[in-house]
């Protein structure tokens, strides 16, 4: 079993910008796709994006929804320091929730039902 600790959470205007980490431990991080959710109040989980084990070459994919995060987040990992990241730009309101860390020792998926190791989550709030 993987366990992962989200950090880097916090308020910030409209516009600003935040970093989160997600440190893993009890696994080897390169053998897992690595993906951000976030889960906004009364609204069910969501996938933001994900980054690929290391047999797909770390690939990357994002949300394409009406409020698309692709083209603001930026997902990356160094598996030396066991870390995945989600850098955050131009942060709209609509971005605020709790955002979760998950791992899945398998190739990249958006749906969070393949994936069984979860962090606790760290909320981002976005004022306007």
């Amino acid at each position: 079993q993987m366990q992962l600790v989200e950090s880097g959470g916090g308020l910030v205007q409209a516009g600003g910008s935040l970093r989160l980490s997600c440190a893993a431990s009890g696994r080897s991080l390169s053998t897992y796709s690595m993906a951000w959710f976030r889960q906004a109040p009364g609204k069910e989980r969501e996938f933001v994006a994900v980054i690929g084990w290391r047999w797909s070459g770390g690939n990357t994919y994002y949300a394409e929804s009406a409020d698309s995060v692709k083209g603001r987040f930026t997902i990356s990992r160094d598996d030396a320091k066991s870390t995945v990241y989600l850098q955050m730009n131009s942060l709209k309101p609509e971005d605020t929730g709790v955002y979760y860390c998950a791992a899945r020792n398998g190739p990249l998926s958006l749906s969070p039902f393949d994936y069984d190791n979860w962090g606790q989550g760290t909320q981002v709030t976005v004022s306007s």
